[in-house]
C-alpha cells in the first residue's frame, strides 16, 4: 500500500524533514508514527497525498510512484485516501449532513448516492441525531467523530491521521481510537501520527518512530517507547 525508497526531503540548503527514509505498510495494517516535535512524522503524512514532494528517493501509494504522478493527477490520488485532523477541518457554514455530503459532491456522487451514503455513515460513527446540527454546535469529540466520517464516507483504501485526538480529552480520545479501529478492521490501512504515550501502549499496533528525520525504529506489537529487556529477561 505504501513504500518508501532511500526518500529524503530537504528545505533549503541544510534543513532536513526525512534523511534515507525506507520502510513499507502492507495494506490492512494500523501503523502509529511517533516521535518528538521536528522529528518528519507531519512531512511523512503530506508526502502520501503529495502535499510534499521528495526531494529524492521513491514514494509509492497504492502502486503509483508520486514522482511521476502529473499535476493533474494528484486529487484522483487524494479521492482515494481519507485524511483525518488535529483540527477537524470542518465547514462552519454547513450542517454535518453538508459537511460530510460535501466528500461525496467532489467525487461525482449524484444526489440518491449522497441520501444514502451519509445517513449510513453518520450511524457509524454514533452522530445518527447530528445531522442537522453545525460544528459550534458540537463538543470536540464529536467533531472529530464528523472528520472521522467525511474521511471514510467513500471508504478509501487508505486513511491517514494526523494528532487525531490532540484537542481532546482522555476518554474522549479513547472513543475516537476505538471508531478509527473499527474502521481499520473492514480493511482500510490506517496511519495515524501521535504523541499520545497511553493510546499507543494500550493498542500496541505496528510502531514506526522517527527522530531528526531518520526511522529508529520499526516494531509491531510495539508500545511508544521501546521496553528494553533486563539481563536474565526479567521487566
Amino acid at each position: 500500500m505504501v513504500i518508501f525508497e532511500k526518500v529524503t526531503k530537504k528545505y533549503g540548503t541544510d534543513t532536513y524533514a526525512l534523511r534515507d527514509v525506507s520502510v513499507s505498510i502492507d495494506a490492512g495494517e494500523f501503523v502509529f508514527l511517533v516521535g518528538p516535535s521536528g522529528s518528519g512524522k507531519s512531512t511523512f503524512i503530506r508526502m502520501l497525498t503529495r502535499e510534499v514532494a521528495a526531494t529524492s528517493g521513491r514514494v509509492t501509494v497504492g502502486g503509483r510512484d508520486l514522482s511521476k504522478l502529473r499535476r493533474s493527477k494528484i486529487p484522483q490520488l487524494r479521492r482515494g485516501i481519507g485524511c483525518v485532523f488535529q483540527d477537524y477541518k470542518l465547514l462552519p457554514g454547513r450542517t454535518v449532513y453538508e459537511n460530510v455530503a460535501y466528500a461525496l459532491m467532489v467525487t461525482g456522487d449524484d444526489q440518491r448516492s449522497i441520501r444514502r451514503k451519509v445517513p449510513e455513515i453518520l450511524s457509524l460513527v454514533g452522530l445518527a441525531d447530528k445531522g442537522d446540527r453545525h460544528p459550534n454546535e458540537l463538543s470536540g469529540g464529536e467533531q472529530q467523530r464528523v472528520s472521522i466520517a467525511r474521511a471514510f464516507v467513500n471508504h478509501p483504501r487508505l486513511l491517514i491521521a494526523d494528532e487525531p485526538t490532540g484537542n481532546l480529552d482522555p476518554e474522549t480520545s479513547i472513543d475516537i481510537m476505538q471508531l478509527l479501529y473499527r474502521i481499520h478492521r473492514t480493511g482500510t490501512t490506517v496511519v495515524m501520527a501521535t504523541h499520545d504515550r497511553e493510546l499507543v501502549d494500550k493498542m500496541q499496533m505496528r510502531v514506526i518512530a522517527l527522530e531528526d528525520g531518520r526511522i529508529v525504529r520499526d516494531q509491531r506489537q510495539a508500545r511508544y517507547a521501546r521496553v528494553e529487556t533486563p539481563i536474565g529477561g526479567v521487566q
